[in-house]
């Protein structure tokens, strides 16, 4: 909360490990939902997914809904970068439905900033927007005070994207007071980008370069590639095509590392509107899976069971089930056979990334 995150991170990672040695089963999933949510801040998302999967099964174990609220919306919100929107819709619907019998109001607002930045990944701004609006505008509906300056960014971006930035101003404001605290490392920069999306044109690029600047400074690859995405878009519809392929070419290799396959897929087709190819467009499939995906494609192409796989990652055998049904259909093969003989193949020359 107060934003040292490599201290939070090390105080959830030593709850857990108490919690684990006293064996409380109802102090284990409350650390690993401390320790998830510390990751997700610090841009993590990978690992607050695994702390929060296993967070969700041992909560399930002990019989703490509220606890499994939580787990299921970091869930959603890591989903919702990797653009899997089944995941994303199941796991936000969930959260949802404890957060309101009980009154969860943080477990509620990240549920509903999952679906809006899915909505958001997926080009539908609009939609985003409505979304976003009660919970980070003045109101009754205001989400939770500890959430909602998080999700101020997504906001912006979406009314601004919809025709709508006369609904940000006021918010970006706010959220200058936020970033003024020091309790979010990535505000700085975020705020920079807001105040970007809503300029003029002649102040825009200065802001956009400031934004780069401060975001070198801080860890985690998705925020940086959305500044140099939306920089990139403005430099093409200013026609300044060789500045934008190379700042959209950027933006591409961060997505793809971060596994943000919606944000990749409309660099994709940026640098295609801007007359360029995509760098590894050519490549194989395999660099079409996101990271998690890609684990799971080389444990089945090793021979492994869905259930032996579960176990080696710490998911549900059900996880690895919908993984695998998207690996299928991504890649175009029909069976496990199929996938081992791609995999290496691909591996031996060197096409995966």
């Amino acid at each position: 909360m107060l934003g040292d995150l490599t201290a939070a991170r090390r105080a959830g990672a030593r709850a857990l490990a108490a919690a684990r040695t006293s064996g409380s089963a109802a102090l284990e999933p409350r650390a690993l939902e401390y320790l998830a949510y510390a990751e997700l801040r610090a841009g993590h998302h990978q690992l607050a997914r695994t702390h929060a999967e296993e967070g969700l099964r041992t909560a399930a174990r002990a019989g703490r809904r509220n606890t499994a609220a939580h787990h299921h919306a970091v869930l959603a919100l890591a989903a919702s970068i990797e653009g899997e929107k089944e995941l994303v819709t199941g796991h936000a619907d969930a959260a949802l439905r404890t957060a309101r019998r009980h009154g969860l109001a943080q477990a509620a607002t990240l549920a509903h900033w999952a679906a809006a930045r899915a909505d958001l990944g997926a080009g539908r701004p609009r939609e985003a927007a409505d979304r976003l609006a009660p919970l980070v505008r003045p109101g009754a509906r205001r989400g939770h005070f500890a959430v909602w300056m998080l999700a101020v960014p997504c906001f912006v971006e979406a009314a601004a994207l919809a025709g709508r930035p006369e609904h940000a101003a006021a918010v970006v404001e706010d959220f200058a007071l936020w970033a003024a605290c020091g309790a979010d490392p990535h505000a700085p920069a975020q705020l920079l980008r807001c105040r970007a999306l809503l300029a003029a044109p002649e102040t825009a690029e200065a802001l956009y370069l400031r934004a780069l600047d401060r975001h070198e400074g801080t860890a985690g690859d998705f925020e940086r590639a959305r500044t140099q995405l939306l920089h990139g878009k403005w430099l093409r519809r200013r026609r300044r095509l060789r500045e934008a392929r190379a700042r959209l070419g950027e933006a591409l290799i961060g997505f793809e590392r971060c596994g943000a396959h919606p944000w990749a897929q409309q660099t994709a087709a940026e640098l295609r509107a801007g007359g360029a190819a995509p760098a590894g467009s050519g490549a194989g499939g395999l660099s079409r899976l996101t990271p998690q995906q890609l684990r799971i494609a080389r444990y089945v192409a090793e021979g492994a069971t869905n259930r032996e796989v579960a176990l080696s990652l710490s998911v549900s055998t059900r996880t690895v089930d919908y993984h695998l049904r998207n690996v299928f259909a991504t890649l175009g093969v029909r069976s496990r056979v199929e996938l081992a003989r791609l995999v290496e193949q691909e591996e031996k020359t060197g096409a995966q990334l």
